[in-house]
């Protein structure tokens, strides 16, 4: 039995460095990028906060969070506006292949540029888990669903997997089309914190929803092609996004579904 549990616990630590060593030797040294750990205690951090946060607002009033959405919202818009500039600019500079494309591992300029802005895209995930947060302190919980809580709380996990292993090549395109999506999604959010006045200002929202099920869409499309087609990018990588995406597909389309068609049908 001790035998047993010792080899087992060999294994795991085999395992364990593994995802320490094999990854990329030019992100490692970044914030939060070498050992998997810390995300992991982020993700349970996330978690104990979605479970003990309504639970201690229950008898508080709502915070009146006006003027901290407002300038995170913006915040957001100009951060994801950089990331857009980055992604787009530096895969133009680079040549990069829209159907195909391998990591540099390289130290040129051109390379280190990519993988810092992945590495942005990455940690632009850690904070955008503020966005649960002032739901919370908001109470507004019925904001707290599942897609919401699986969606940010895994995306930490994939970033951070593309940025200690993939830093560049194919992770451009989702970096790419998703800054595009979060700068339209932060600009309706921070509009609408402005006050009530504003609503008929965003009648869009539906179409925001529909331009995110698109990004799903196309990025599904775009690594299926890479997992049927010969391609110097991992296809482990290409299997999680794939599977990932159908998962997100199904979710925001059973959002807009009850959001908007069934909605319509009830009125």
């Amino acid at each position: 039995m001790i035998s047993d549990m010792t080899s087992v616990w060999q294994s795991f630590l085999s395992w364990y460095n593994g995802i320490l060593q094999n990854g990329d030797k030019r992100t490692d040294p970044w914030l939060l990028v070498y050992s998997p750990v810390p995300v992991a205690l982020i993700f349970l951090l996330y978690l104990c906060v979605v479970w003990v946060g309504p639970r201690l607002m229950r008898h508080r009033e709502p915070i009146d969070l006006k003027v901290v959405l407002i300038v995170y919202n913006f915040v957001m818009v100009g951060l994801s506006a950089y990331m857009f500039y980055e992604f787009l600019v530096t895969s133009w500079l680079s040549n990069y292949s829209l159907l195909c494309q391998p990591v540099d591992y390289s130290t040129n300029p051109l390379a280190m540029r990519m993988a810092r802005v992945c590495w942005w895209f990455f940690f632009s995930k850690v904070i955008e888990l503020s966005d649960t947060i002032f739901f919370i302190l908001r109470k507004k919980n019925n904001q707290l669903t599942f897609l919401h809580v699986y969606h940010h709380g895994t995306m930490i996990f994939n970033w951070w997997a593309g940025v200690k292993y993939v830093a560049g090549g194919q992770s451009f395109f989702i970096g790419l089309v998703n800054t595009f999506v979060h700068i339209v999604m932060y600009s309706y959010y921070g509009l609408a914190a402005i006050g009530p006045h504003m609503q008929k200002y965003l009648w869009w929202k539906r179409y925001l929803t529909s331009l995110q099920l698109t990004q799903f869409v196309m990025f599904l499309l775009h690594t299926g092609y890479n997992l049927f087609t010969e391609c110097d990018f991992p296809d482990s990588m290409n299997i999680v996004v794939f599977g990932y995406c159908i998962t997100l597909i199904i979710l925001f389309s059973n959002f807009y579904f009850q959001s908007y068609v069934n909605r319509k049908k009830q009125k």
